[in-house]
């Protein structure tokens, strides 16, 4: 059962009747420029790929803006499409506001957006326990207006520093960052005070319900390292109402994700001239960088790995989250290079790269859902780490391939790695990455810019 339908069966209960409340607004399309102007944005020789970018902009960026509804108390993204994904998601929305930012005239909006997520942070601080405080949640559901501070009692991967980077090298938006800074370093503190209870330097996964797939849902929600997954006591902290809620493996990749995030967070920092934000950040990322190099490295597999929080041993079996380290900065010169001869291997070269697992472990299925399958999102993510390291070629080729499938057998969830065939919920929002893996020049066979709007 994946997250979609392991949301709708716990909310069943409670949405009946949300649904007939005075916070359900009627369904209002977002407006969206015509055909022609979207086409004007960008600049290709290949009429295919104007077409596709202009699906990808019409469905997975502008189509997902929403006005507000019950606790999106501003200007929303919704993740997916129709009653699936209905909610404001951490991952879906950092891709998605990449790409609105290059439209002329957006700030507000994308102010909006942003000021969702600090909302919650304040409602959540006024209900939880000290402990608790400064959590932003995985996903907002506008139509949750009585259990909202329950669930989701769990988080999902930090990128929103990095998104937040990435709109401002767009727009130039000072205010979105002087209304952001703040409240964003307090998410990522209760990030290392929550998931790396151990004080290694290490992120592990967790939930405030005690449920282990609650825990689960704050990364690559069925990653096959998370199998045997368990959640403990804090393993210091003996307060009053503690429960078993801390995650006893740690992940290279929600570990990398949140290094990638606090480097945009300290640059913003920067920005502004607060700096220092930006030297406490610095201390979190060296600290951390380290940590990972030491424990999680795996020279055999050429990948970052797994391991228990409590003994440090590694969890010997790779998965996509072992190859986010790259765009995080984090390897080495040395461990780059093995890392672009690990990928170029029959573990991983699918006929759509990347699989979500190594393929040559026993759980691996071409069409399961994160035990197999391949994302748009994490092989951009994974592309142009390659390609910041240097390894341009490796990059292309798994953007091309990318492409290739989005405009063989269009614009999906995830896809079969096998056959390519789509996956999962059409023209989700974080399936943007088809176009942005072009805008940012990784791909080599497929060409397309972006035009200046201002």
């Amino acid at each position: 059962m994946n997250r979609r339908t392991f949301m709708v069966r716990s909310l069943a209960g409670t949405m009946g009747s949300l649904l007939l409340s005075r916070w359900a607004a009627p369904a209002r399309a977002a407006a969206v420029a015509p055909a022609g102007d979207i086409q004007a944005l960008f600049e290709s020789s290949d009429p295919e790929l104007m077409r596709l970018a202009e699906d990808v902009f019409r469905q997975c960026v502008l189509g997902k803006i929403k006005p507000p509804e019950g606790t999106l108390q501003h200007r929303w993204l919704q993740a997916g499409t129709g009653n699936d994904f209905y909610g404001q998601w951490i991952w879906d929305s950092m891709f998605i506001v990449d790409l609105l930012a290059i439209l002329p005239d957006q700030q507000a909006i994308i102010r909006d957006i942003f000021r969702n997520y600090w909302d919650f942070q304040e409602r959540w601080n006024a209900q939880r326990p000290a402990y608790a405080h400064d959590m932003i949640p995985c996903m907002i559901e506008p139509r949750n207006t009585q259990t909202w501070n329950e669930y989701p009692a769990y988080s999902q991967i930090p990128i929103l520093g990095w998104g937040l980077e990435r709109v401002f090298r767009r727009n130039g938006d000072k205010e979105l960052l002087r209304q952001s800074l703040g409240p964003l370093e307090k998410f990522h503190d209760w990030y290392w005070r929550e998931r790396d209870v151990t004080n290694v330097g290490l992120v592990a996964v967790g939930s405030y319900s005690g449920v282990v797939q609650h825990a689960r849902f704050e990364t690559f929600d069925y990653e096959c390292n998370l199998d045997d997954l368990k959640l403990t006591p804090h393993p210091v902290r003996k307060g009053d109402g503690e429960g078993p809620w801390y995650g006893d493996i740690c992940l290279p990749g929600i570990t990398g994700y949140l290094i990638g995030a606090e480097r945009s967070l300290a640059r913003l920092a920067e920005a502004l001239g607060d700096t220092a934000m930006a030297k406490r950040r610095q201390q979190r990322i060296a600290k951390s960088v380290a940590a990972v190099r030491r424990h999680m490295w795996d020279e055999e597999s050429g990948t970052f790995l797994a391991v228990k929080r409590d003994t440090l041993e590694k969890i010997k079996l790779a998965t996509i989250g072992s190859w986010m380290p790259l765009m995080a900065e984090v390897p080495t010169p040395a461990m780059a290079k093995r890392m672009a001869e690990a990928i170029l291997t029959e573990h991983w070269q699918t006929p759509l790269p990347i699989p979500t697992v190594d393929r040559k472990d026993k759980r691996w299925v071409s069409n399961s859902y994160w035990r197999g399958d391949v994302w748009p999102a994490p092989n951009y993510q994974v592309a142009g780490g390659f390609a910041q390291q240097g390894y341009r070629e490796i990059a292309a080729a798994i953007a091309d391939k990318t492409i290739a499938n989005a405009l063989k057998n269009g614009i999906s969830e995830h896809y079969d790695s096998v056959t390519g065939k789509p996956l999962g919920v059409p023209f989700i929002g974080m399936s943007c990455t088809i176009l942005t893996l072009m805008l940012d020049g990784l791909a080599s066979r497929y060409k397309l810019k972006l035009k200046s709007v201002r």
